[in-house]
């Protein structure tokens, strides 16, 4: 090709048609991809701080899920705390309810005499010996109880109900049959066929009807221990111990963080003991367990507040990230992207001038074609 000899006309239309044309590729490259800077030849300086920027925003971003997880956890612990307060406050009005009972009831009636001769033991068991027979019944034990016990040991010929009155155990028998309370023997004679046995009523003893509350207590504790157990995320549980740590990281080199310490809210935890079958007996034994759940309600609010302090913390960093990450991708698309108005108004620039271009190429070329036409 350097054997063609070109006007200086045409050399100079050619070399700006060329330049035009290599414009129109890098305006077009432009538009399609948006960017102004597609590779280090474009603008280093520009290209590699894009990068730079990018890369920071990518690893703050990869950061946001593990941020979005620590918050999910600390919610799931202040949920847990939340619910826990509500069992306490239940096992509070068990207490209170407890508490509002009667100290003491009467001891159901127990066998005391055989006619009004004479008194059985006090405080111990009763053993009536008929026609030889022991029939024990249990200290305290009621009218139905006696007539249980002495009609099961099928004693030949004689039978045990209540009198009329429903107050007195009658024992029926012929003659001959003897009833001994304790160590005095009454014997029926021919005129005399039924031995009574009056009811009196016990000593004072512990209200039963407390007694039966302490089921429901011991169970709101272990609902407790079980919620404490159910009030993790993703594996991670801030209400299962002190020892239990949550490390959220807030850059990307890890010089910014914040530890959470967990809390222990089981019932142990809290202070919290089960109750033996006696724990409602007495009104001071109620309010040191109304004092010990009240303990356990401030440790609750503390655990909440402390709780909801660190969560209000980490949701402020996360959205300090967010922003931070916005500022750093726009940075970058500030070196990067293409002003796709200005570029479409290049593009149509360099079109015309193309056509203006190839129009004076063509010009360039005719006094060349002129004296073509002299040697024809």
């Amino acid at each position: 090709m350097s054997n063609i000899t070109l006007s200086a006309s045409v050399r100079s239309n050619l070399l700006s048609l060329q330049n035009t044309a290599s414009l129109l590729d890098t305006t077009q490259t432009r538009l399609a991809t948006g960017n102004k800077v597609n590779s280090a030849l474009d603008n280093p300086t520009s290209y590699f701080t894009a990068q730079s920027l990018n890369a920071r925003a990518s690893d703050l971003g990869n950061l946001l899920d593990s941020v979005g997880n620590a918050i999910q956890t600390i919610q799931a612990a202040n949920d847990g705390i939340t619910s826990i307060q509500k069992l306490v406050d239940s096992a509070k009005s068990t207490a209170n309810q407890a508490q509002q009972l009667s100290e003491t009831v009467a001891s159901p009636e127990h066998l005391s005499s055989v006619q009004a001769t004479y008194t059985a033991p006090s405080g111990s068991a009763a053993t009536l010996k008929i026609n030889g027979t022991d029939v024990s019944i249990a200290d305290g034990a009621d009218i139905d109880a006696a007539i249980t016990a002495i009609n099961t040991a099928a004693i030949s010929g004689i039978s045990a109900s209540k009198d009329t009155a429903g107050t007195k155990l009658v024992i029926s028998g012929a003659a001959g049959t003897t009833v001994t309370i304790g160590s005095t023997a009454v014997g029926f004679t021919s005129g005399a066929t039924d031995a009574y046995v009056a009811a009196g009523a016990g000593a004072a003893v512990a209200n039963p009807a407390r007694a039966a509350l302490i089921s429901q207590y011991n169970g709101l504790l272990d609902q407790i221990d079980q919620l404490t157990k159910d009030a993790g995320f993703n594996g991670n549980n801030l209400l299962a111990g002190t020892s239990t740590q949550l490390k959220v990281v807030f850059n990307e080199t890890g010089t910014s963080n914040l530890t959470i310490t967990g809390a222990d809210t089981s019932a142990t935890g809290l202070g919290l003991a089960q109750l033996s079958a006696t724990g409602f007996d007495t009104n001071a034994g109620i309010t040191t367990i109304l004092s010990k759940l009240k303990g356990a309600s401030d440790t609750l609010r503390a655990n909440a507040s402390s709780f909801g302090s660190q969560l209000s913390i980490v949701q402020t960093r996360q959205d300090f990230t967010k922003a931070l990450i916005n500022t750093l991708q726009t940075g970058a698309s500030n070196l990067t992207l293409a002003d796709s108005n200005e570029e479409a108004a290049n593009l149509l620039a360099l079109q015309t001038r193309q056509s203006l271009s190839t129009k004076a190429l063509s010009l360039a070329s005719q006094s060349d074609q002129n004296v073509l036409r002299l040697l024809q």
